[in-house]
């Protein structure tokens, strides 16, 4: 019986085509097949994703929004007729923490209001594509090439860098992708007499050229052509795996598959055929536990086996309607070279990518106007961009696949036990509890860099005290002020690292991997989205507190160009341990330790200000927060140490050489008399404006090299450690207060500059320059009024 049709939030009536999908003539709202098993069309119940209400399910309806990120969603497994549920809201209107296939992800709220779901009852038992097998796995034909490249790929959080460490262990260099800011993991596994060269790529979860790491992943399986590929997959989220792994096969290369994290499948009810799922797929398929090295001997065999034989995956074709429209634009390619597989070409123009679109089209222009006109075709049939329609596609072989290989035990009588993650979550996840919790890790953070770092910094300064004096020497030779430069430089950059960074990205490797950092982000979404940034933005910010320089680095994590170079500037407004030192050293021992909390609380005012004016300035776009919420687990020792040393790695290559070179220059220039035209140049500025005396002007330009040669030169001037002698209490907090804005360091500023051009690292330290100069002389004048 014909029911009444399925309106669109506003109200209109969405009318099904002969496909079963509605459009909205009036805000082009769309629906997904709107029958029963019975065949008879029903009446929806089209609601917000975010008006679900805890553990209700619903069926995805239809994604309004950007294009890229209905695409990214798709990406995800929100795909058209998807069920989804609600587990979680943060509080304060936070991202939304949503379970689809066996996964959970965490979506900003705004991009949420936006998924619209089917939560009648009728919705809930559509049947799917029932015993159609038009996507079942052809044969494969095998290739006989040698070589010894593999590449490791998969999702992120599904143990890929364990697998990597497993195979490599100390046999590891890490880098940059050449011309990009993506890292590069790269190693070495010898195994049987042979070398076998590993590359592990970024975690992606697709290659939609999203991001710069989906771009490099592609590239290099694309045009690199490794010898084998090895796609690492998570066993507790198959589905949402498998999607990738299908665009792996779509690329052709010689391919295997890695199913990780068998135990916590396990732990989840769920077993995998392991047996069924190579017969599937077409490609090799072991099995593995990485974090404990179980199935790592079996997974080197099959690796030296792949690199040997070089199968090429089998072709899974896809819908009638689609996978006809690739034929037809394949057979419009046979004289089009690239170095892309003549299917992925095509399936790439179906999809209309810009970069495939454009290399084509300098050959055959004639084949991207009709892929463009036979994605048009799609989307008419389907009523969404043909993006989608792709991944939905791909996610239909994907559920059918794992819906063959998996088995899911019953539960035991009696009331379901909550995960550690549910029971874990819902105190990091509570409206109260979970900020005191975060404010608590943070907190712990912070707290060994006041306490305990500080100590430790002190015994390093007082034993390297013993060869040679650590403060900066002015007078006497030029060799003796150079040789004294460079070992000044030497103990800084050691007091720094030793005692305040290793044992805090340690600390922060640890609550990352163990998987809270992204519970951080979800909690801190709300506030990010006043700077014009999200969640993950709060990352970079935390290292910040460690060194700006590997903060600078992180900043990658966030999808814009504008979010990126917002996060980096904001994140050299964070006050450093170098910056703690003089802040502690000037104003909490000379006045007192609630003057030195005031001036972190106005950072942290003045990074809110700074952000906001900044985010209205900058143009280009901001995404919201769509992020995997990984299960809580033992961090792996590889895993932390492996990331410590990556965020470190930067101080020691930059930072190091850096503080001895500048070091011994800025000391060197001195002597021959250089900077004093230069300080009485700013003397109008240090002594009428700043209040400070003209001297002054010396140690900030000694602090361009690092930030707590300012207290170092500003004892050798003054000739005493006792600051209260010579400056008043509103000269130390003013003193500080510009030390911790004023040009970032001089590491920094170099890496600002590898990461976005001269001309933005230039830009950033001018205006923070302004920005020390103008709140200090308004600083000086506001607290000689209370301060005398």
């Amino acid at each position: 019986m014909l029911n009444a049709p399925a309106r669109c939030p506003h109200g209109s009536p969405i009318a099904p085509c002969s496909m079963g999908v509605g459009s909205c003539s009036e805000c082009s709202a769309r629906t997904g097949p709107e029958f029963t098993d019975s065949g008879e069309t029903r009446a929806a119940e089209i609601i917000p994703i975010t008006a679900l209400l805890p553990q209700q399910k619903g069926k995805i309806a239809f994604i309004r929004g950007d294009c890229r990120i209905v695409q990214r969603l798709s990406d995800l497994g929100l795909t058209l007729g998807t069920t989804v549920s609600v587990t979680r809201k943060a509080p304060l209107n936070g991202p939304v923490e949503v379970f689809v296939r066996r996964t959970k992800l965490a979506v900003d709220h705004t991009i949420a209001e936006n998924i619209f779901v089917d939560a009648s009852k009728e919705g809930m038992s559509v049947s799917g594509c029932g015993d159609c097998k038009g996507c079942s796995p052809k044969n494969k034909t095998p290739v006989n090439d040698v070589d010894y490249t593999i590449a490791l790929a998969g999702n992120a959080n599904v143990g890929k860098s364990v697998t990597f460490n497993q195979l490599t262990g100390v046999d590891q260099i890490i880098g940059n992708w050449p011309g990009k800011t993506v890292e590069r993991a790269e190693g070495l596994l010898q195994y049987k007499g042979k070398r076998i060269r590993v590359i592990d790529l970024p975690g992606i979860y697709s290659f939609t050229t999203y991001s710069m790491e989906e771009v490099v992943s592609r590239e290099y399986i694309a045009l690199e052509h490794p010898d084998a590929v090895v796609n690492v997959i998570d066993a507790s989220a198959l589905e949402r795996n498998l999607f990738f792994t299908i665009q792996l096969m779509e690329l052709a290369p010689p391919l295997m598959v890695a199913v990780n994290q068998i135990d916590l499948a396990e732990k989840k009810g769920l077993s995998v055929d392991i047996k069924k799922l190579s017969e599937l797929l077409g490609v090799p398929v072991v099995q593995t536990i990485a974090i404990r090295g179980k199935g790592i001997p079996d997974l080197t065999d099959a690796i030296l086996d792949l690199v040997h034989k070089r199968p090429v995956p089998p072709t899974l074709e896809y819908g009638k309607e689609v996978e006809g429209r690739i034929k037809k634009i394949s057979s419009m390619l046979t004289g089009v070279k690239t170095a892309y597989p003549l299917r992925w070409v095509a399936i790439k123009l179906l999809e209309r990518d810009p970069e495939i679109s454009r290399i084509v089209r300098e050959q055959s222009p004639a084949a991207v106007e009709t892929a463009d006109t036979l994605a048009k075709e799609i989307e008419a049939l389907h009523g969404e961009p043909v993006c989608v329609v792709m991944s939905a596609e791909r996610y239909q072989i994907a559920d059918r696949i794992a819906s063959e290989v998996i088995t899911v035990r019953a539960p035991s009588e009696g009331a379901v036990k909550k995960s550690l993650t549910d029971k874990i979550d819902s105190i990091a996840l509570h409206p109260v509890f979970g900020y005191l919790m975060v404010i608590a890790v943070i907190g712990g953070l912070l707290i060994w860099t006041f306490l305990i770092g500080a100590q430790i910094s002190e015994a390093i300064a007082e034993f390297f005290g013993q060869f040679g004096q650590y403060e900066p020497v002015i007078d006497g030779s030029l060799g003796s002020v150079l040789l004294n430069g460079a070992f000044t430089g030497l103990v800084a950059g050691l007091t720094l690292v030793i005692p305040y960074v290793l044992p805090f990205y340690l600390i922060l490797a640890v609550i990352e991997d163990s998987g809270y950092l992204t519970r951080i982000s979800v909690m801190l979404d709300r506030g990010m989205h006043k700077l014009g940034l999200h969640g993950k933005a709060i990352i970079p910010i935390i290292l910040g507190y460690g060194c700006n320089v590997p903060a600078c680095y992180s900043c990658r994590i966030m999808e814009s160009p504008k979010q990126k170079l917002l996060s980096a500037f904001l994140v050299t407004l964070v006050p450093c341990t170098a910056r703690t030192v003089v802040i502690l050293g000037l104003v909490a021992a000379f006045v007192n330790i609630w003057w030195a909390l005031a001036l972190y609380a106005f950072d942290i005012l003045l990074i809110i200000v700074a952000g906001r004016l900044a985010f209205r300035v900058m143009p280009g776009e901001s995404v919201g927060l769509i992020m995997e919420m990984p299960d809580y687990h033992v961090p792996s020792l590889t895993v932390v140490l492996k990331q410590t040393w990556a965020r470190t790695k930067s101080l020691v290559w930059l930072v190091f050489p850096a503080y001895i070179v500048g070091s011994a220059l800025i000391q060197a220039f001195y002597w021959a008399g250089w900077l004093t035209p230069v300080n009485a140049a700013l003397a109008p500025i240090t002594t009428l404006w700043l209040g400070l005396p003209a001297i002054v002007g010396i140690t900030l330009i000694f602090g361009i090299v690092r930030k707590e040669m300012t207290i170092l030169t500003l004892a050798v001037l003054m000739g005493t450690t006792n600051f209260a002698a010579v400056l008043t209490p509103v000269q130390l907090i003013v003193l500080a207060l510009v030390t911790m804005i004023y040009i970032p360091c001089i590491s920094v500023i170099l890496a600002l500059a590898s990461e976005f051009g001269w001309k933005k690292s230039l830009a950033i330290t001018a205006v923070e320059v302004v920005m020390a100069v103008v709140i200090g002389g308004i600083a000086f004048r506001v607290l000689s009024l209370f301060m005398g």
